[in-house]
């Protein structure tokens, strides 16, 4: 597969963060059930793996 840019991966790095943020902020304030827990868990670290494995973090010279 094709590396990603250097400005996708960063914007996938965030929303996965963001991802994992909103489901425990939600999580502590109403009651989710567990497939709604771990889906939005595991879409974000899906888009967490996926900015790190195929991302590119070289810098330019």
């Amino acid at each position: 597969m094709k590396t990603i840019t250097k400005k996708k991966t960063l914007i996938l790095l965030s929303i996965g963060i963001f991802m994992i943020a909103v489901s425990q902020t939600l999580s502590h304030y109403i009651h989710l059930t567990d497939l709604g827990k771990g889906s939005t868990i595991g879409i974000g670290i899906g888009l967490l793996l996926t900015a790190l494995f195929f991302g590119n973090f070289k810098t330019r010279k």
